[in-house]
This record gives C-alpha cells, structure tokens and sequence, in this order.
C-alpha cells in the first residue's frame, strides 16, 4: 500500500491536520445535531425552522467532504468514524425529545457560535503553515455565520 506524501513541512502538515481533524468532526457533528434538531422540532414556527435546519445540515455535510478530501490530499487520513465523532464532539447538542421551535433557535445559535469561534481558532493557526487550508476555513465561516444570522433573527 502506498501513503500520499504531503506537500508540506512536518510540523505545518501537524497543525493543518490537527485543524482539518478537528473542523471534521465538528461539522460531522453538527450535521448529526442538526438532523437531531429537525426531526424533534415542534412550535409554531416548525416550517421554516425544520427547513432552515436542512440548510445547516446540507452545508455542514458539504464542507465535511471538502474538508476530509483536503486533509487526504495532503496525506492525512481523516477520520470520520462514528465513535470518533462521538468521543471529540463537543460542540453544544440537542437534548433529547421534543425540541420547542424557540428551544432549537437558542441552540443552532449557541452550536452555531461555537463552532465558528473554533473554526477562527483554526483560520489563526492555519495562516503560516497553509494558506490553503486557512483558505477553506474562512470560507466555511462565512457560511456558518449567515446560517448563525438567520437563526438569530427568528427570535428577534
């Protein structure tokens, strides 16, 4: 069997490992929340909330693939197992049950913040050793913060 061999120096292909690592299981995870959020959701405003819900977990699941096919071109295997999801996630999750649709606002807006404020975490740490990959992280920032703008304006 072979290895892909990375571009990068050792200590920069550790850091944007780490960080690619890290961005996988968040968005995995949040993808799994999201769904969570979705099929629990009741209140007054389910309609648009269990869709906007669909948005979170479509992007979250796109970007997981971006983000596993960067690291594997760079040589790193990603992990995406379900245990090892299951033991690094440690965003903000979904009880368990029914959810009020005002409960789910509150909560992709906390998981929302969460993982955007560790996401510039990584853009910080990815700017010397791989713009490339800061490159990608900015861009799912971006993203996550208008889908955190969109679920913040529901309960305003």
């Amino acid at each position: 069997m072979s290895v892909v061999k990375s571009t990068l120096p050792d200590q920069a292909l550790r850091v944007t490992g780490g960080a690619l690592q890290e961005t996988l299981v968040d968005l995995l995870g949040l993808s799994l929340m999201g769904k969570q959020a979705h099929w629990n959701i009741v209140g007054p405003r389910f309609r648009s909330i269990h869709l906007q819900l669909d948005e979170v977990v479509a992007t979250a699941r796109a970007y997981s693939d971006t983000v596993a096919e960067r690291a594997a071109a760079l040589g790193v295997p990603p992990d995406g197992r379900p245990e090892t999801v299951a033991a690094a996630f440690s965003l903000p999750g979904a009880k368990d049950g029914w959810l009020r649709d005002d409960e789910v606002v509150d909560l992709m807006v906390r998981t929302l913040e969460a993982a955007i404020g560790r996401l510039r975490e990584r853009i910080a740490a990815t700017a010397e050793p791989d713009p490339v990959t800061q490159d990608l992280l900015i861009s799912i920032t971006a993203d996550l913060e208008k889908q955190r703008w969109m679920f913040a304006a529901e309960n305003n």
